[in-house]
């Protein structure tokens, strides 16, 4: 048996001195005393969990791929990640491109990964043979995803859906989305794509049976769709919509395109309080990678996406302690609703006996310096470049085995998971 100890362990809704003793990758018994790991003062949170990655490996592992992706998890204090139906290519709609994802992925990952489902016009018919093979859920666009091969369904389409597993929606209708009329401009791509494009089509999504998530929200009137569904839904928004704010972003600095877009500082404020208020449930990387060259030119062609797994916790953590956040809420945000949103709560996201021994050890009060190309991620343009952001990574255990200590990742013994 093994054991940690810390004055600050975060036990659900409480934060106290504990020596928490692991066996065979399981925690066993919180209690006291001495530890064979000894960790002060330094905060031990459960390992954090990303429901929201795209790998997209295979078909562009050249953007990204299980290896690297896993690797920033991992540097990140994150020991679980959900794996998106794209970008891969084929996406994940049915049987064969599962079982071709878990291939790629067999031998690769440092961390333990799951897999959502993929939801396209026609592929209705694979939804049984993709939940007994333990798919987490299923996400589905109601706008163009930007890759041809994951077309959008309409609202009518999930209306005759019956789902016992979560359905997660890009929502934004694709009526009020537009070309910016300068592509070079940030405040003409913002109003390309409004918030209200955003809500409309959270509202068109009330009633529909079963759990549905609204993913990455980035505005307050999102945030206000979502709570008029009076629990109805659950929402996420992400490290970039809850840091950066379009009043910063210059005309051609492409690589903070994101959709939804990062808004104005008013809209920012709206998710702190929504997540404070309990109306958005998680905080996510949204982690959607692509060589630096697809992030080139302007906003009307560079790719939309944003890479920041192995940020989230410091990115979060920066904003969310000058609001008085504290960390059994911080460890709810990134790791014990990811989990329950997955089904995968029975062994991830919370510090407690019968639970995975799955840890992120870090310093509240050091600093992460933010260099692109000291990432693990594959390709190292990132908005965050020259950041310092509070909060560092200390050490990532996996199921009682450090994969990430001393400053580098170790190699890790990822497993690949099955929503039970």
């Amino acid at each position: 048996m093994t054991s940690l100890r810390s004055t600050r362990v975060v036990l659900g809704d409480e934060v106290r001195p504990a020596t928490v003793r692991y066996q065979d990758g399981v925690v066993v018994e919180i209690g006291d005393g001495s530890a064979d790991l000894e960790f002060g003062d330094l905060v031990v949170m459960p390992g954090l969990v990303d429901s929201h990655v795209h790998v997209n490996e295979p078909g562009r592992t050249e953007w990204e791929g299980f290896a690297t992706a896993t690797r920033a998890a991992a540097a990140g204090g994150t020991t679980t990640i959900v794996d998106m139906p794209l970008n891969s290519v084929p996406p994940t709609v049915d049987l064969a491109s599962l079982e071709e994802k878990r291939a790629r992925a067999r031998g690769r990952l440092q961390v333990d990964t799951g897999f959502w489902g993929g939801l396209i016009p026609g592929s209705a018919g694979q939804i049984g043979a993709l939940v007994d093979a333990g798919v987490c859920g299923f996400k589905a666009f109601l706008a163009d995803s930007g890759v041809p091969e994951f077309p959008p369904v309409g609202v009518a389409h999930l209306e005759q859906l019956e789902l016992s597993v979560p359905l997660l929606v890009h929502a934004e209708e694709a009526d009020r989305l537009g070309e910016p009329k300068s592509p070079a401009g940030y405040r003409e791509y913002l109003e390309s794509r409004p918030a209200g494009a955003e809500s409309a089509a959270i509202e068109h999504l009330y009633g529909l049976g079963g759990p549905v998530h609204i993913l990455h929200v980035s505005s307050g009137e999102g945030v206000e769709a979502i709570g008029k569904a009076r629990g109805e839904m659950t929402g996420e928004t992400c490290p970039h919509y809850l840091l950066f704010s379009a009043e910063d972003i210059p005309d051609g600095a492409t690589e903070f395109k994101c959709a939804p877009p990062i808004r104005e500082a008013t809209h920012r404020e709206a998710l702190w309080d929504g997540l404070a208020q309990g109306r958005l449930q998680m905080v996510v990387s949204d982690h959607s990678p692509s060589p630096p060259e697809l992030k080139e030119g302007n906003f009307a062609t560079a790719w939309g996406g944003i890479s920041s797994l192995q940020l989230r916790l410091p990115a979060t953590w920066t904003g969310a302690a000058t609001r008085s956040v504290g960390l059994a809420r911080l460890a709810e945000w990134l790791a014990t609703a990811p989990a329950r949103l997955a089904g995968l709560a029975g062994s991830k996201g919370t510090i407690e006996p019968g639970r995975d021994a799955d840890f992120v050890v870090w310093d509240p009060d050091g600093l992460t310096r933010v260099r692109g190309a000291d990432l693990e991620h594959r390709h190292p343009l990132t908005p965050y470049e020259g950041m310092r952001l509070r909060g560092e990574v200390v050490a990532t255990i996996l199921r009682g085995t450090a994969i990430y200590e001393d400053g580098s990742v170790v190699a890790g013994h990822g497993r690949m998971l099955r929503r039970p």
